[in-house]
């Protein structure tokens, strides 16, 4: 029989990661959402906490987009509820508090995701402890990871890199930035690779902040790479071209972190759900769980629809993340729960929104705030058009070619 809850063994990690979300989060979003650009100064001490319980060997993977590794171990063990899983509750709950904030973790980057992924055990220990962001996306080929024009030549012992990347998140206050480029523009998408550049490399230049509409708690740069030398050590993964292999191994990034913000959008997604229930019920409207929809009012119907919708996204997303822990293949998995949480975290927030009317869209309460924070969970790490574009081919059994 299939166990719907929450895995026992991970109920200590939810409790902690929610008082966060409660205590620290909560308090402080309005405040960083009204001074965007600041550093939640806040979050130092907590950060300090993560890194306490890392070095005295516990659990705290989910407190952030920490990455989980896929080898052989304990292979045959039988079903394991591991790393992948414990982080997408631990980011479910603190999101239930803020986005903004949980995207400002110290040393809890994306990047850092992607270093933890497809790192070896030499560049795991070299970038330890230190904060990542992730640097795809460039002016012209938003959604295409493929299209990607940064380029990466071998000079001797290292790396030049030149290019434009933007929508950076946490791009000027992280340690690192993983920024993907091309080896030869000829191989296509089997020739990209990831790098781990250093802020203070000459030639990686910071553009500008972004002002945006949502999560401004977070930062989000741009930069400008110039003749940037990046030691050739600080190339993730295997640097042969292997056309057969496409560029899988910089996309395995992608089957980890797309939970991840799956699990973000379910949190926004519940919190948006349990402020309006609490405000439906002091306007007398009672949601009534042993009466079809179609006999109660019209909100309490409404609010039935978004709460089976949050289910589902919230199941896709726990069976995307059970899926990489037991080391199976989950492409599929991982862009329907980005596409159904994306998607339904955005319904679910501007249904609430209208639902409480005249409070829902001031800033009494959080609703509006968490309206304006979902958008961006349906488009980075892959918009939900490209989500779609994803499940359509695997379906199918159709190449990128064949399927655009």
């Amino acid at each position: 029989m299939i166990n719907l809850e929450n895995p026992r063994k991970f109920s200590a990690l939810v409790s902690q990661a929610h008082q966060v979300a409660a205590e620290i989060f909560r308090p402080n979003s309005r405040k960083y959402d009204r001074a965007e650009h600041s550093y939640p100064k806040e979050l130092d001490m907590l950060a300090a906490l993560l890194d306490g319980m890392n070095a005295a060997g516990g659990d705290s993977g989910g407190a952030g987009a920490a990455g989980v590794r896929r080898d052989s171990k304990d292979a045959g063990a039988g079903n394991r509820n591991g790393s992948n899983l414990s982080t997408v509750l631990g980011v479910m709950e603190l999101c239930w508090g803020d986005v903004g904030l949980l995207l400002s973790m110290p040393r809890q980057g994306l990047g850092n995701s992607a270093i933890a992924s497809v790192a070896n055990d030499e560049q795991l220990q070299r970038f330890k402890g230190r904060w990542a962001a992730m640097a795809i996306t460039e002016p012209h080929c938003g959604s295409d990871s493929a299209a990607i024009r940064t380029s990466a030549r071998l000079d001797g012992d290292h790396y030049v890199l030149n290019g434009e990347k933007i929508f950076v998140t946490s791009g000027e206050r992280a340690e690192l930035v993983v920024v993907w480029a091309t080896l030869d523009k000829s191989a296509g998408r089997a020739a990209i690779k990831s790098f781990v550049v250093e802020r203070n490399t000459p030639g990686f230049e910071l553009v500008r902040l972004e002002h945006k509409l949502g999560i401004r708690a977070s930062d989000t740069a741009q930069f400008a790479l110039v003749n940037c030398r990046v030691p050739r050590e600080n190339l993730l993964g295997d640097a042969r071209i292997d056309v057969e292999k496409g560029f899988g191994g910089v996309m395995q990034t992608f089957d980890n972190t797309r939970p991840l913000v799956a699990g973000m959008a379910v949190g926004v997604a519940r919190a948006c759900l349990e402020e309006t229930r609490k405000l439906l019920e002091q306007a007398g409207v009672k949601i009534d769980y042993e009466r079809p929809a179609l006999c109660q009012h019209a909100a309490a119907a409404e609010f039935l629809k978004m709460e089976a919708d949050y289910e589902a996204a919230r199941l896709l997303t726990l069976q995307a993340a059970w899926m990489a822990d037991n080391r199976k293949p989950n492409s599929l998995e991982a862009s329907m729960a980005k596409a159904k949480a994306g998607r339904s975290c955005v319904d679910i927030a501007l249904k609430c929104v209208e639902l409480c009317g005249s409070i829902g869209y001031a800033e009494n309460e959080l609703l509006e705030k968490w309206a304006r924070d979902a958008k961006i969970l349906d488009i980075f790490e892959g918009t939900q058009q490209i989500q779609l574009l994803i499940v359509a081919r695997r379906l199918l059994g159709k190449s990128s070619a064949e399927l655009r």
